[in-house]
């Protein structure tokens, strides 16, 4: 790991080890910073719920309330899926490093080095955004009522309300910048959450990618630098070599990807669903409060939460495109060699390589919905309907 550690994921590693979720540390320490941050989220999130106990019900209240909490319930199947991943995690990391390893062609290498220099860019994008949105969040929870308190003649002006309804059994006013703490603390470690662990993921899909791209590279490499109809035998036989080696690689890369889905479908089946539901009841809330004349400070957090959802699908959806069409470069490489004057036993392995493509490698989650740029159209189609659907309901 010290290659792709300390060149690639430094960042990455930064980013888990703030939550403790990164593979390699698992001591005491690091188990008690997971259930502080567990509990602050958790903890959150039941705070919203208690609501229910005290206000009366309505269905502007509910959606209020479940628009924000299916947010940070999203954010904590994002945490879970990683936490109880811990193996799978470490395993996919060591695969990684094991495949550059075995890499000697310069080429090669500089093909995978791309990839991983393109996730670690990408990775330090988000972390500026997730900074820069942590930095307004922050601002605008507190600075309102530092300024009331400094401009203010009235010694016992009360703070300003929270943006987000919770219930603490306590007196809210008299404990309001502790509650506030709580929620940005809560927000803080959600957002982490979501750059940390989909950056990670990321450079994981990056690298499949560049597995792609280099079965690519071997196909052309053993069929273009020489005659395939030639008889020399020792041509013959680097030719086959080198297919094989490109049937190799995107096996493992295909492989490499199913052990991806294989360990985070079903959690990412459940973020969909929350994330959908999320944005639907949130984008609803906005637009009521704008129409009412809300203060724009008070849906700021809410509109975050929601530009955090849009860019995790749309980032998520647009990685998982970016697998498909790597594959399909694949077979499209194998096509636009001529294979058919190549001799029998070449045009077998080409043919077993087209065969593959005759079926598409796609990221499905849980068994039904298809990443993709079209499955982010989907998504937004279907949260866009719900909040229409609810809308007219309202109105």
């Amino acid at each position: 790991m010290i290659l792709v550690e300390t060149q690639y994921l430094s960042l990455n590693r930064i980013l888990l080890l703030t939550l403790g979720l990164w593979p390699y540390e698992r001591s005491k320490l690091i188990r008690l910073q997971l259930i502080l941050l567990y509990s602050t989220v958790i903890s959150f999130i039941i705070f919203q719920f208690t609501v229910f106990t005290t206000a009366k019900c309505s269905a502007n209240l509910v959606i209020e309330i479940l628009g924000i909490a299916f947010f940070f319930i999203f954010i904590m199947i994002n945490y879970n899926s990683y936490y109880f991943n811990m193996d799978n995690v470490k395993h996919l990391l060591e695969q990684l490093q094991d495949m550059y390893d075995e890499l000697t062609d310069e080429i090669e290498i500089a093909i995978i080095q791309k990839y991983w220099s393109m996730a670690r860019r990408n990775t330090e994008v988000l972390t500026l955004i997730l900074l820069c949105g942590i930095f307004v969040g922050v601002f605008n929870a507190f600075l309102p009522n530092i300024l009331d308190a400094a401009l203010s003649t009235n010694k016992s002006q009360s703070p300003s309300t929270l943006h987000i309804m919770t219930e603490y059994f306590i007196d809210q006013k008299k404990y309001f910048y502790l509650i506030m703490m709580h929620k940005e603390a809560a927000s803080c470690i959600g957002v982490t959450a979501i750059v940390a662990t989909g950056t990670m993921t990321m450079l994981y899909f990056q690298h499949a990618c560049g597995m792609f791209m280099i079965a690519s590279y071997r196909i052309e490499q053993a069929t273009s630098s020489i005659n395939l109809s030639d008889s020399n035998k020792r041509n013959k036989d680097l030719t086959c070599m080198g297919i094989i080696y490109a049937i190799d690689m995107h096996r493992k890369a295909m492989r490499f990807v199913n052990h991806i889905l294989s360990a985070f479908h079903i959690y990412y089946f459940f973020m969909i669903a929350a994330a959908v539901i999320s944005v639907s009841f949130i984008s609803f809330r906005i637009l009521e409060g704008l129409s009412s004349g809300c203060r724009i400070e008070q849906l700021l957090s809410p509109f975050l939460y929601l530009i955090t959802l849009y860019i995790y699908m749309f980032l998520g959806n647009k990685t998982a495109q970016e697998i498909t069409d790597h594959n399909n470069h694949v077979f499209a490489t194998v096509c636009n060699i001529q294979w058919y004057i190549a001799p029998l036993h070449i045009q077998r392995l080409i043919l077993f390589l087209l065969q593959r493509g005759t079926k598409a490698f796609n990221v499905v989650i849980g068994g039904l919905f298809v990443a993709s740029l079209e499955g982010f159209a989907t998504l937004i189609s279907t949260s866009i309907s719900y909040f229409t659907v609810i809308y007219s309901t309202e109105r």
